[in-house]
């Protein structure tokens, strides 16, 4: 018996050679194109980010180069950047001219204080307002944030007028009170506390903790973050406030601040633009130096808190 063995063919498949692989993305560019492209997107793009980052801080570097200008070239036809001298006096005679540490310990005074306070009862309202149940909560905490659409300046007379019969016109009250209450504050708060599971209170009560026990053991230090960002906030305001200080202090060089204090180097006899610039430069290292320190308590804040676009 014969068997019959069916022929079977060899088909040898064949590859086109290594060179004639083309490898196209969608839009029909090569894989070295796209490579290219992107990275000339990437420096057209910090190039750019370069310009406006320079266009936002040369009116700082000018007013640093200012500052150490004589005060004859502080206008000079063309323009300088850098004067004929480097004069570190200026800084010394910025003190001499005026009582400039007085308004420098006041506007810290001021600003502290007012943080602190603003800081204690926005973290007490946002937690009331998001994790403690009563009735009417949601409706007053709409009352409450409605207040941010009023402007300031609507406020001014009817505070000067609660002022007046306090009998707190030419005091630190005055300047630290009326502003340390603030919606802002209380709303920040509690968009982050909304973020904290609910199995964090549960576990807590559990354990035997609180109302008040939750919050300061469990809550208040998970809240560090937003607690930052309300600090930066706050001590920003209260350091660079104008108009009311202005308003409410009579006696400058006892209770005046620091944009106060910037104001009295113009007076009748001319203005001493190169202590001016000085003293801005002294007035802006507080809060330079605060960002610096909270920069990660910032970022992780903004993100956490509400302000991130969440």
């Amino acid at each position: 018996m014969s068997s019959r063995i069916p022929a079977t063919r060899s088909v040898a498949t064949q590859h086109p050679p290594t060179s004639s692989l083309v490898t196209v993305n969608p839009r029909g560019l090569r894989r070295g194109q796209t490579k290219s492209v992107g990275r000339a997107r990437s420096i057209v793009s910090y190039v750019v980010l370069c310009l406006v980052a320079l266009a936002f801080i040369s009116p700082l570097i000018y007013m640093v180069a200012t500052s150490l200008k004589p005060a004859a070239e502080t206008f000079t036809t063309p323009p300088t950047l850098i004067g004929s001298s480097i004069r570190w006096e200026n800084y010394s005679e910025a003190f001499s001219y005026l009582p400039f540490g007085r308004f420098l310990l006041n506007g810290l005074f001021v600003a502290v204080i007012g943080t602190m306070i603003n800081m204690a009862v926005s973290v007490l309202s946002g937690y009331a307002f998001s994790r403690l149940r009563w009735r009417g909560r949601n409706v007053v905490f709409v009352l409450f944030l409605a207040t941010m659409m009023i402007p300031q300046d609507v406020l001014l007379i009817p505070l000067y007028v609660m002022m007046q019969g306090f009998g707190w016109v030419d005091s630190f009250q005055a300047l630290i009170i009326p502003f340390a209450f603030t919606a802002l504050g209380a709303f920040l708060c509690r968009q982050f506390f909304l973020t904290v599971p609910q199995e964090l209170d549960d576990a807590a009560r559990v354990d035997g903790a609180g109302v008040v026990r939750t919050f300061t053991h469990v809550m208040l230090p998970l809240a560090r973050p937003t607690l930052a960002v309300l600090a930066v906030f706050s001590f920003i305001a209260y350091w660079n406030s104008f108009l009311w200080p202005l308003i409410i202090i009579n006696d400058v060089n006892t209770y005046g601040t620091i944009p106060l204090g910037l104001q009295q180097f113009f007076g009748q006899q001319g203005s001493q633009w190169n202590l001016v610039m000085a003293a801005s430069v002294i007035s802006m290292l507080p809060t330079v130096l605060m960002l610096i320190l909270l920069q990660k308590h910032l970022i992780r804040g903004i993100v956490t808190s509400g302000l991130g676009g969440r």
